[in-house]
Order: C-alpha cells, then structure tokens, then sequence
C-alpha cells in the first residue's frame, strides 16, 4: 500500500511573488503567527454553530439567535486573516485537518444542552480566541506590519462585544465590587458638651422626683 504525501503542511519560505513592500523575512513570519489565528478562529467558528444547533431550554429563541449571529462575524474574521495571508503571498491553511491539529483553543464538550452550559463554554471560548488575537496584535506590530495588526484589532474589537452579549446571560448583581462603607463621624466637642448637659439634667429631675 502506497504511503499518501503529507499535503496539510506548506514550506514557509516558498512564497508567490507579490508587488508588497514588506521585507520577505517580515512575510514568511506574518504569515506563520495569522495561520496560527486562523486555526483558531476557524475552531471558533465550529464551535459557535455546535452551541446555535444544540441550545434548549427557555433562553432557547434568544441564544439560539445569538449563536448563529456570532457564528456570521466569526466567519467574517476569518476571511480578513485568511486574505490577508495570501495578500503577502502566502496560502491561507485552513482545512479542518489542519486546524484540528494546530487549534490552541480547548475542545467544545459534545454533550452541552443547557443554555445556561453553552454560555459559560462559548463566552469562555471567545474569550480565550480574544486573548490571542490580543497577542498577534503585539507580534505583528514588532514585526512593522501595521496592517495586519489593524486586522487582528479590528477582530478583537468584535470579541469583546460578543464575550459582552454572551456573559451577559449570567451576570447579575456584581461580585468583585467591594461596597464602601460610610465610616462613623466623631463626635465634636459641642455635641459632647450638649450630650453631657442632657445626662446632668436628666439625672437632677430623676433626683427630685425621688424626694
């Protein structure tokens, strides 16, 4: 039986010819930090479908909804880091063997039904993908390819709203707000001569009541 050619991996080096000005070294880097990222947008997105399809409980309309609006940008984010790989001359590698095998993100449990289960997942989820967005933004600007760090911002402006619609679902009153007491106000020394005047005087009237 005749071994098949491992066809999931690219040489890094061997890059089309392209009219952009960055440095080739400055590519081949780039466009080995974005396939990165588009593994794990390209998991993200899986994964926001398993909760749309999967939800149930009374919540079911509006997250189910949700997901799936989700689901749209995250499919938008990863056509804006897939093109931009190959605007530097290189191939976007986003087949589902692939990004199985390089996705940083942790595996989305099969068995969730509860809607209040699936919004601790994918609200986790995002906001693991935005942790690493986050961190391409760093990578591409110490690499001097502004427009690839405007892409990752432009992706992690999007997470954060959509960690904010998911968690939305299970916050309530707030936990790590620490409430600050009024503190007690001493006495001045007028109140306490007013005070001591009060106990003098009701002491005498209980005395000549006595008598």
């Amino acid at each position: 039986m005749t071994a098949r050619a491992d066809s999931r991996s690219t040489d890094p080096t061997e890059l089309y010819r392209t009219k952009n000005q960055l440095p080739k070294e400055t590519r081949v880097q780039v466009i080995a930090l974005l396939n990165q990222r588009l593994a794990d947008c390209i998991d993200l997105q899986t994964q926001c479908k398993q909760a749309h399809w999967n939800v149930k409980g009374p919540s079911f309309i509006g997250l189910h909804k949700l997901f799936d609006e989700i689901n749209e940008e995250v499919e938008n984010y990863v056509d804006l880091i897939a093109e931009r790989v190959v605007q530097l001359g290189g191939i976007a590698e986003g087949t589902a063997r692939v990004v199985a095998d390089r996705s940083a993100l942790d595996i989305y449990p099969l068995t969730l039904s509860r809607g209040a289960d699936h919004v601790e997942a994918l609200s986790s989820a995002l906001a693991a993908f935005g942790r690493s967005v986050r961190m391409g933004i760093e990578e591409m600007d110490e690499l001097d390819d502004m427009d690839a760090a405007d892409i990752l911002t432009e992706v992690s402006r999007g997470i954060d709203k959509w960690v904010w619609f998911v968690e939305a679902h299970q916050q309530g009153e707030p936990t790590d707000v620490e409430v600050e007491r009024p503190a007690s106000r001493p006495a001045d020394a007028s109140e306490s001569r007013t005070s001591s005047q009060v106990n003098g005087r009701q002491k005498r009237a209980r005395s000549a009541a006595r008598r």
